[in-house]
């Protein structure tokens, strides 16, 4: 996959992600976050299960030790990131959800730099800052109704750094994209749905008035998206991606506006402007600057 393939595929994952915070928001009404996630996410591991064993038979390398304990830390990650978001759902908009978890895109080169010595280009200095100012905008330029909710969602934030930076690694390292994505998706959709049954006592009936929101987050911004996030992520650096995928709190927007009726305010709309010009940099700078060098 090129360099540009793979951008664009992020960004449509963004646009899939975006608007499941709606699917999201409004499956909070028949069921509670943990029956919601754990059914979404056994779903849609199962769809591609298929395709990693296809993938593994593949591939001749498998994974060592030491990367089986990267894959449990990027599951527990990937748990915390899912299940904090889910609840700060519960009590927050579609809007500043999406706004808050974009966040990330500043965690992701600050974790990776103190944690793993992962020097970033220099313009994702400059583009960060522009993407959060960006989201920021996009909700409004204001937290006078920030809550519990936000809190939960800032969190989350933290969690989808790590995961952005485990999982570009690992799907470089072992080749395993789709594999890596079963792994995480059955296992995180386990233990939600066995913690759910005692803290939510789910039953059929619930499951069944949310299945429109539960099928296309786990076939479209579970299989599709975050599969689709672990193979582009072999091809470019954690940082460049963590920019791209900011675009999920402008399609979080539209999704909120246009099925939630979450008006997106004036202001909003140079937020997106902010949020692409970022995209745009990111992926055009490093390459006309190498050009250049060399």
């Amino acid at each position: 996959m090129s360099r540009p393939l793979a951008a664009l595929t992020l960004l449509f994952c963004t646009m899939l992600w975006g608007l499941a915070f709606v699917a999201q928001k409004s499956a909070m009404d028949a069921m509670g976050p943990l029956t919601f996630s754990g059914t979404r996410f056994i779903i849609g591991g199962l769809l591609i299960a298929p395709l990693a064993l296809r993938e593994l038979r593949r591939t001749a390398s498998r994974p060592t030790a030491r990367q089986w304990q990267l894959v449990a830390l990027m599951c527990a990650v990937f748990f915390a990131g899912s299940t904090l978001q889910q609840y700060g759902l519960v009590l927050t908009t579609v809007t500043n959800s999406g706004f808050l978890t974009g966040l990330y895109v500043f965690f992701v080169p600050v974790i990776g730099l103190l944690a793993a010595r992962i020097v970033p280009h220099p313009i994702i200095w400059f583009c960060a800052p522009i993407a959060l100012l960006g989201i920021y905008l996009l909700n409004g330029g204001n937290f006078d109704s920030f809550n519990l909710g936000d809190a939960l969602v800032i969190a989350c934030a933290v969690f989808w750094a790590l995961h952005v930076l485990l999982l570009g690694h690992l799907a470089t390292a072992t080749g395993l994209p789709i594999l890596l994505s079963v792994i995480t998706f059955l296992s995180v959709g386990i233990v939600s749905a066995v913690l759910a049954v005692p803290i939510e006592a789910p039953d059929l009936a619930s499951i069944s008035n949310g299945w429109i929101e539960i099928a296309y987050s786990a076939c479209f911004s579970t299989a599709i998206a975050f599969t689709g996030q672990a193979i582009a992520q072999q091809y470019l650096p954690a940082a460049n991606a963590a920019i791209i995928l900011s675009a999920e709190s402008l399609f979080a927007a539209l999704g909120g506006a246009l099925i939630l009726g979450e008006r997106l305010p004036p202001i909003g709309y140079l937020g997106a402007a902010l949020i692409f010009l970022a995209i745009v940099l990111v992926e055009t700078v490093p390459p006309l600057w190498a050009k250049r060098r060399g």
